[in-house]
């Protein structure tokens, strides 16, 4: 079943997704047989990989490794157009709708665009929105884009309708690595109840109760990245949580 097919059967059953994000600058392979080993007993939908930088050259072999160990999906989460990896199963196209950084709208799938089409991934088109989160994040500061206000329902919800009507076919909230808050439980539930896609959300997330509250706001998949280097465990328990709404 491909990726995005299987993220709008789940979201369409009203079935809680989970995802693990895995910044190849920080992991060996101790650590990602460890994660993986414990996302397997998670039952974790998929495997998210990428960063802001990615500055070890580590993208490919740390994808290789996690095809080698792990049944889960693995879908890229790119930082830039550098981040292609065939091994993957897919890559989320993201266009940053949240600023006005025409390079993350557009220029950077265009430099992109042949040698996604050469690689044989399933490509995703996704809707990124940064939202603030009470400090300056990596995307924040690499993208060189303002977040949207953390109060700010409404410019939510019209971005991530526009997005929509534009074709995009995942919308993604995110507050950004290590983001001090996470997303509002009234901007989620607001953006999932005017669109029609299935939502994205992450982080900021630190708790399993705080997993929990993220998807009955009305996150149809929730991304954990951040909190597993300090608290690998977290996502047996973020798990755990997931087992009581499916």
């Amino acid at each position: 079943m491909e990726i995005l097919h299987k993220i709008e059967k789940n979201a369409a059953e009203r079935r809680k997704q989970l995802a693990v994000l895995i910044d190849p600058d920080k992991c060996n392979t101790d650590n990602l047989r460890h994660l993986a080993q414990m996302a397997s007993e998670a039952q974790v939908d998929y495997i998210f990989v990428g960063g802001s930088l990615i500055t070890t050259g580590n993208l490919e072999k740390c994808t290789e490794f996690l095809k080698e160990i792990s049944p889960i999906p693995i879908v890229l989460f790119p930082g830039s157009v550098f981040q292609i990896c065939k091994q993957a199963d897919s890559i989320l196209l993201l266009s940053l709708i949240s600023g006005r950084n025409p390079d993350m709208l557009i220029g950077n799938h265009v430099v992109s665009s042949f040698a996604l089409r050469e690689s044989g991934l399933e490509v995703i088109p996704t809707g990124y929105m940064l939202v603030e989160s009470g400090k300056i994040t990596s995307v924040q500061y690499v993208s060189n884009t303002l977040p949207i206000p953390a109060d700010k329902d409404e410019i939510a919800v019209a971005t991530a309708l526009a997005g929509q009507m534009l074709g995009l076919k995942l919308m993604f909230l995110e507050a950004g690595s290590g983001a001090h808050t996470p997303v509002t439980h009234s901007m989620i539930t607001q953006v999932k109840e005017n669109i029609s896609i299935p939502l994205i959300v992450g982080g900021g997330i630190k708790t399993a109760e705080m997993a929990a509250t993220v998807w009955r706001a009305g996150a149809d998949l929730l991304v954990v990245g951040n909190a597993l280097e300090k608290n690998p465990n977290l996502i047996l328990q973020i798990g755990l949580e997931k087992t009581k709404f499916n």
